[in-house]
Parts: C-alpha cells; structure tokens; sequence
C-alpha cells in the first residue's frame, strides 16, 4: 500500500512516525472509525485518515500536544476528533463506538524531550520536572522526598539499573545539602559516581532518567489499562496496533498477546505459570517488527522501535490480571504518599 506522504520538514509534523510502512502494510486496507491513544504530533492520525479511516479519535494527555493540532485539525473537518485523556480509559473515551482499529505508540514524545522546560531530557538543562500532564508528582518531588529503598526500587524496576542502590543512595546524601531542581544537576550527579561509558554504551543517566519518567507518569499501569480498554472497545475484526521503545514496554505486551490468543508460555520471573485462554486476539504479527536500515538511518528513534499487532475475535472482553503480563508490583503513588 503507498504510504501517505508526511513531509519530516513539515512544521505541521514535527517528526516522523516510526514503523509507519509495516503498519499501514499490514492494516490495509483502512476504513472505519480508529482511535489514536497517544496522539502526540498527530503522524499516526493523519496517515489513517489520509489511508481511508471514516473517523479518528486523537487522544492525548499532554494538553500541547492537542493545542498544536489547531492549525491543521480543520483539514479534516468532522472526520477528526481530539479528545484531553488518557488512552488507559480509551475505551470510555469511544463511547458506543465499537473501534475498528486502536494504534498506541508509547513512551515519551520527540517534542517533549526536545523541549528543555519539560524536563525530560538529560541532555538538555531545564526543571527536574517529567509531567506530560504538567500537573501532580513530579521527577524533583519523587528525587528529593521518596526514601532510599523506593527510589532505588524505581530505578530497579522501571529503569532496569543494576546500580539502582548506588545511585539512590548518592541521591540521598546530595539531597540533604541540595536539593535537586534541574535535570543536569541530577545527571552531573550520576556522572561523578559511575564509571565513563565506553564507547557505544548509553549515558550513565540514561536508566535512571526513564525510570523516573515511567513513575511519574505510570506509564507502565497506563499501558496495561489501555491494552486492557482495547480489548473492551475493539469491534469484532478490530486491530490493535502497539508500537514500544523499550523492553518492560515490549514484554508487557508481547505476553498480552501471548495469553489473550491462547498461546501463553510456561511461567517465567516475570509472569506464573496460567492456563491457555480462549483467544481474544489473533496475532497478526508473530514477532515483533522492527525499523529497516533505511528508516532507522532517516529517523534514529526507530532504532529501539518494536511492533506487534493482534486483531480482536469475537469472544467477549475478559478480566485481566496487570502483573500476568509484567507490569511491576512497585506502587509508586502509595510508597511516596502522592
């Protein structure tokens, strides 16, 4: 199928959606009412509507996000509707519209990094900050006031940091001079007590910089909601389209496949052992896909990128268990008292 033409030197689109060709390759042909959950720069909707959606439901939480959308939106007259949320509650969102197609690109957008006075890049020096929300707990909040066991459980869980202790024991004692309010502070931290990366490797506060992120926006709880409202709002034939930039995002979605088509695996350490379900889902792809040389060398973010898609069966939605499929047990909210 050709793929809709979206110009990356486009100020109407800040960036390129990753994986857009073995998507659309593999939905076509597009029709129907579809709801984007993670709106963002508006990529992902603007090539479904472009590909012959009747219909999309653009969702953000981030309020610029949908603020950016004003000077385009029109285009598509009635066709497009943007809608302030959470795609964890999509499926309240939708209404009485049975769905024909969900797509979710989850994590942190290139605009909200790119800009310093999010706070959600190392990289760049602003507030210590993370909210997409830009409201409740931030980064600084958790960094300055969370105990040394739970921040370096944080970083354990959600950053997969092997010197989770170390650093949230560094943190600890730097706060009680300082506290931390910007994003090079905590960073410069981090480089002074871990060893200098080879070459290749990942800045040394690359861990702890998304773990705190993933906390603060339970972006971990939100997915498995918003897998879970899928299946609920998704029409019989319906298309679930997940794309993921890291590997807790990739596991939890990889076993919400494997058990809702019946093809679970035996227990590991992340999931017990269950007994196979009666599908929900039929996958449509098998393994994850990933970005082609020539789109990871256009767009670097398709790198880590990681696809799966599942289309719904007739079966009813059923109960979901979030730790089955690798969501942590680590309550962030409850342990900071937030």
């Amino acid at each position: 199928m050709a793929v809709p033409s979206i110009d990356p030197s486009d100020p109407k689109t800040p960036h390129v959606p990753v994986l857009l060709d073995p998507i659309l390759d593999r939905i076509s042909p597009v029709s129907g009412v579809w709801l984007d959950g993670t709106f963002g720069a508006g990529g992902y909707t603007r090539a479904l509507l472009e590909a012959g959606a009747e219909k999309v439901i653009g969702v953000d939480r981030d309020p610029e996000a949908l603020a950016r959308a004003e000077s385009w939106r029109g285009e598509y007259g009635d066709r497009l509707e943007l809608v302030a949320g959470r795609f964890g509650d999509l499926d309240g969102i939708a209404g009485e519209a049975a769905l024909d197609g969900v797509v979710l690109d989850i994590g942190v957008s290139s605009m909200q990094i790119d800009q310093a006075e999010r706070g959600f890049s190392f990289m760049k020096d602003g507030p210590l900050d993370m909210r997409m929300e830009q409201a409740g707990v931030s980064a600084a909040d958790i960094v300055n006031e969370a105990p040394e066991a739970v921040l370096a459980d944080i970083l354990y869980e959600f950053g997969e940091e092997r010197a989770s202790r170390k650093i949230a024991r560094a943190i600890v004692m730097d706060r009680k001079v300082q506290p931390f309010t910007t994003t090079r502070q905590l960073a410069g931290m981090i480089e002074r007590i871990m060893p200098r990366p080879k070459p290749g490797q990942p800045h040394a506060a690359t861990r702890t910089f998304q773990a705190l992120r993933i906390a603060v926006n339970d972006e971990l709880g939100e997915l498995a909601r918003g897998l879970q409202a899928a299946e609920v709002a998704l029409k019989e034939g319906g298309l679930l389209v997940v794309v993921t930039f890291h590997s807790l995002e990739d596991r939890m979605v990889k076993r919400f496949f494997q058990m809702r088509s019946g093809a679970a695996p035996s227990g590991n350490r992340y999931a017990p052992v269950t007994e196979s379900e009666a599908p929900r889902f039929e996958k449509v792809t098998r393994k994850a896909v990933v970005g082609g040389e020539a789109e990871i060398s256009a767009n670097p973010r398709a790198r880590s990128a990681r696809l799966r898609i599942g289309r719904r069966t007739a079966l009813p939605a059923g109960a979901l268990d979030p730790h089955a499929i690798g969501l942590p047990k680590l309550d962030v909210a409850k342990e900071i008292g937030a």
